[in-house]
């Protein structure tokens, strides 16, 4: 199956009162994203807390997402890691899960410049027949992945796709030019909730929101106006899910993905979806009641509750 342009939410990972993964939970999620018609998952991103997971974890989480799918959309994994040897430890996990294609970031913690980013990437499309997609997100890996390199990456066969969660729209912008003029050899995808709108326009080839875990519908109907041309409805339901990502900037004294993971466990808790809304150690889950009832307000006022 190869890998799709469209909505590819980042699944989220549900935790039990140990911190166990629940199944259930995630199967449920599964179906509520599926219900929606996106055009794949993303399993073990970011919002699927796949820093803090066991490699056992790992493995479970993808082998029951496979399984729950069933081969009516691609399942991409996160084989995220510091370096290419743990890299390829989790490419094997994920092909024998029978998933689509894995997602990389740069590597991280000992520091690295281009060349030792190129020859990561090399690396892992050499030890593996899936497709490969590059994750550009340097507020986790402190390394921005840059255009032409992607882009040379992609002519030559080593990238199938990029996911861009920089939040440099001028370097998205950029990546988009360069590609579209080398021959489109890659899928990209942003990574944005709030201006998916914009990456739409300059040319994007579809989005992995995090807030797609809790409203799929809304963007699998925002990516098909664009499709259409129809740039109005695009704005109109851009904006609509603007006002729901508010739900991150709600809790109190939470930053990071203990705000904005937690804001969207806290929703699918409220709506029924998740058995409860932890994070794993040492994030703490929202769990104050002001927090809790500004975010079920704003659920309420898009009329997901």
């Amino acid at each position: 199956m190869k890998i799709n342009k469209g909505i590819i939410p980042p699944l989220l990972t549900p935790l039990h009162a140990d911190r166990s993964v629940d199944f259930a939970s995630l199967e449920r999620l599964v179906d509520k994203l599926l219900d929606a018609g996106v055009d794949g998952i993303f399993a073990l991103g970011s919002s699927g807390e796949v820093a803090f997971l066991s490699d056992a974890d790992r493995g479970e989480v993808l082998r029951a997402v496979v399984q729950r799918v069933g081969g009516r959309v691609p399942v991409y994994a996160g084989v995220i890691d510091m370096q290419v040897a743990r890299v390829l430890q989790h490419v094997r996990q994920a092909e024998e899960a029978g998933v689509d294609a894995v997602v990389a970031t740069a590597p991280f913690y000992a520091i690295c410049g281009p060349n030792e980013v190129d020859a990561h990437f090399r690396a892992i499309a050499d030890a593996t027949e899936l497709p490969v997609i590059a994750y550009d997100i340097p507020v986790c890996v402190h390394t921005k992945l840059i255009p032409e390199m992607l882009v040379q990456l992609g002519r030559e066969g080593v990238l199938a796709g990029v996911k861009d969660s920089s939040g440099d729209d001028v370097s998205f912008r950029r990546l988009v030019a360069l590609n579209r003029a080398a021959g489109h050899p890659l899928i990209l995808l942003t990574g944005h909730e709030a201006v998916v709108d914009g990456a739409f326009l300059a040319g994007a080839d579809g989005c992995v929101p995090g807030l797609g875990n809790v409203d799929p519908d809304g963007y699998v109907r925002m990516w098909k106006a664009a499709q259409a041309g129809q740039w109005e409805d695009v704005r109109r339901e851009q904006n609509r899910l603007a006002a729901l990502f508010e739900i991150v900037f709600q809790p109190i004294g939470k930053v990071g993905p203990a705000a904005g993971v937690g804001s969207f466990k806290t929703a699918l808790e409220l709506m029924g979806v998740f058995e409860s809304n932890l994070m794993s150690q040492p994030l703490a889950p929202i769990d104050d009641e002001p927090s809790r009832h500004a975010i079920s307000a704003i659920l309420e006022s898009a009329e997901l509750l």
